[in-house]
């Protein structure tokens, strides 16, 4: 049964980074898609990142775009988002999502696999 853990969520100051790592078991993962959303209080999951199987494509959500990374490394089934000028509003739970032969679909509902989600904070 596949497997995602979230990892590298805390309280930052506004202008300040992070980088999340989500590790991935029980399923091939240098074959998957893998994305980031994340979702707010009292608000709906969002996407935030993606990158495709074959890593040679990426896709960022306009709110994080030229802030926020994604990167993978297939050797150990990890896939990062390392965050850089970070924002109150990017405060949330961060999930991991993966899904085999995934392209690095935007859609929530094109994911199979989830992680159970890290807490970002950021203070102004």
């Amino acid at each position: 049964q596949a497997q995602l853990v979230e990892s590298g969520g805390g309280v930052v100051l506004a202008g300040g980074s992070l980088r999340l790592s989500c590790a991935a078991s029980g399923l091939t993962f240098r074959l998957s898609g893998m994305a980031w959303f994340r979702q707010a209080p009292g608000q709906d999951r969002e996407f935030v990142s993606a990158i495709g199987w074959s890593g040679g494509m990426a896709a960022y959500a306009d709110s994080v775009k030229g802030r926020f990374t994604i990167s993978r490394d297939n050797a150990k089934n990890t896939v990062y988002l390392q965050m850089n000028s970070l924002k109150p509003e990017d405060t949330a739970v961060y999930y991991c999502a993966g899904k085999l032969w995934g392209a690095g679909a935007s859609s929530s509902q094109q994911y199979d696999h989830w992680g159970q989600g890290t807490q970002v904070t950021v203070s102004s």
